[in-house]
């Protein structure tokens, strides 16, 4: 932390640049979690206050969004989910993975069968109890053929989920999986109130809080729930999620009080809202990436030369310094941050090569390549922006990228996984497994490329089952390899998570990186300091 401390003081007297700052920030990170970075009005340490609302507004939400998880579409959904559910494992804002709803789990004879007591006494917001009958019914709609779940994927070799009693239930897997009890922390995975074998209720949860009011695409809300067994958490007795796409329109409801807590801040203008009064900019490191997926099933895309000359058109410098202003680090077509526990650093870092690139389109028959790559304002801010600057170093490659801005409603729906090139962006995964299975693996919904390689998949599913350290360390090494080299992702930056926060809103010691908003757990975590 002294070195945090250190930069901190220096930067905000201009003794050191703005990348020097953000890279000292930068290293004392983990995969899941890092502690948050306060540049502002005051670094913010206080102990939890009950009572009280706090609003908070994202770029995230869609006219499409559901209660029903299998339905998820947007950032909004995940906090809703994340505030009004449990899980039954939880990744903690300093990274260590705890039960949740779960009492306690643990592993049979290997990692093919996992067993989870419940806790007691736990009940959904309409008074029914918890019970194994909850999760069978939650965590089997997820499996089969004709399941649409982003997390079907993870656990599709659940072979059987039988209880013992109310509160114990054993999985049954296939092929081992030592990560599995980190997938059940996924808000997909929530546990639902559930009636002779089928949900019962969709906007009714056992979280801290309950949802009063849902407008998808624009607001929910949020009071808590007085009989929720959480004791360190759920501070506040109110709360507010709005969707506000535009980042000045978010920054000016900062500004004006309309709201508490501001995510996606406009990097460029950060350290401008850091110096209004009573406005903190709160800095996170994190495993958020931005992607430009090619979907490989496609001319040209089905041809890694064609692939490889577009991964070397684009300057990352360039896109770190002009759309990150520096909040973030260097991408190398792989999701695998430097954080990570498995990290292969020995893969050279890919750098803008205009003249390889013109080398690998000859190796594909091309002297030049028109393509064109769609993507939405607030997609995340720069998303346009990227894409127009990518389009200006591709030229020297001979490559003429044309930026097609399309709507920002219904864009998960209608362009991502639909559009031969897009823009895209993925928060990151507590583990390697999950990053690269929900992602990249040949059968996941969510696979954004279609790119299918057999090796990886092979070596994805030994992987999880891999108890020896090196052995599986070298697996996730040659995966991070293959994606980078053979796969179809644009992978240019690692983004800081960037919020402007009103000194109204009290923070946590820790702030979680593993996803934006405190992990998407804001609303039970943070509190109005009165």
């Amino acid at each position: 932390m002294g070195i945090i401390n250190k930069t901190l003081r220096d930067f905000s007297n201009q003794k050191v640049s703005r990348r020097k700052f953000m890279q000292a920030g930068s290293a004392l990170g983990i995969a899941s979690a890092a502690p948050g970075l306060l540049v502002g009005s005051a670094a913010q340490a206080a102990m939890p206050v009950k009572g009280g609302h706090l609003s908070v507004a994202m770029p995230h939400g869609s006219s499409s969004d559901s209660t029903d998880p299998i339905q998820l579409i947007s950032g909004h959904s995940i906090m809703m989910f994340y505030s009004i559910h449990n899980t039954l494992t939880e990744v903690t804002p300093d990274g260590q993975l705890v039960p949740l709803l779960a009492e306690s789990y643990e592993p049979g004879a290997d990692p093919t069968e996992w067993i989870f007591k419940l806790r007691s006494g736990v009940t959904f917001h309409n008074g029914k109890s918890v019970t194994s009958d909850d999760v069978i019914t939650s965590i089997s709609r997820h499996i089969g053929e004709d399941s649409a779940s982003s997390m079907k994927a993870f656990i599709e070799n659940v072979d059987s989920i039988t209880k013992d009693g109310d509160l114990v239930e054993k999985f049954k897997l296939t092929e081992g999986n030592v990560d599995f009890p980190v997938i059940l922390s996924d808000s997909v995975l929530s546990i639902l109130p559930s009636k002779d074998g089928a949900i019962e209720a969709f906007d009714v949860g056992c979280g801290v809080y309950r949802l009063v009011e849902f407008q998808p695409g624009q607001y929910s809300k949020y009071e808590r729930y007085a009989d929720h067994y959480k004791t360190d958490r759920g501070f506040l007795d109110t709360a507010e999620l709005l969707t506000i796409a535009d980042a000045t329109a978010r920054q000016n409801a900062l500004i004006t009080g309309e709201v508490d807590v501001v995510g996606d801040v406009d990097r460029a203008t950060a350290e401008r809202l850091g110096a209004t009064a009573d406005i903190d900019i709160l800095n996170v490191q994190s495993p958020k990436h931005y992607t430009f997926p090619m979907r490989v099933d496609l001319p040209p895309f089905d041809n890694n030369h064609v692939r490889m000359a577009l991964k070397l058109s684009i300057d990352r410098e360039a896109v770190l310094e002009t759309i990150l202003s520096g909040y973030g680090s260097l991408g190398n077509d792989q999701p695998i941050s430097p954080n990570n526990r498995y990290f292969n650093h020995e893969l050279e870092q890919r750098v803008y090569d205009p003249e390889k690139a013109k080398w690998h389109l000859k190796q594909a028959g091309l002297d030049s390549l028109e393509v064109e790559l769609s993507a939405a304002d607030n997609l995340y801010k720069g998303a346009t922006d990227t894409a127009v600057l990518y389009s200006e170093h591709a030229k020297a490659s001979g490559i003429n990228i044309i930026p097609n801005q399309v709507p920002d409603d219904g864009y998960w729906k209608d362009v991502w996984l639909q559009h031969p090139w897009c823009a895209s962006y993925w928060s990151g995964r507590p583990t390697e497994d999950w990053m690269f299975t929900q992602a990249y693996s040949g059968s996941s919904n969510w696979n954004e490329t279609y790119w299918k390689n057999e090796r990886f998949d092979e070596l994805l599913v030994a992987a999880k089952s891999e108890l020896d350290e090196d052995k599986r360390r070298q697996m996730y090494w040659e995966m991070q390899a293959l994606v980078r080299d053979d796969g179809g992702a644009v992978i240019a930056s690692f983004a800081n998570h960037v919020s402007g926060v009103s000194s109204r809103a009290g923070i946590p010691e820790v702030v979680a990186g593993n996803w934006n908003y405190d992990g998407y757990k804001l609303i039970e975590r943070w509190w109005n300091k009165g």
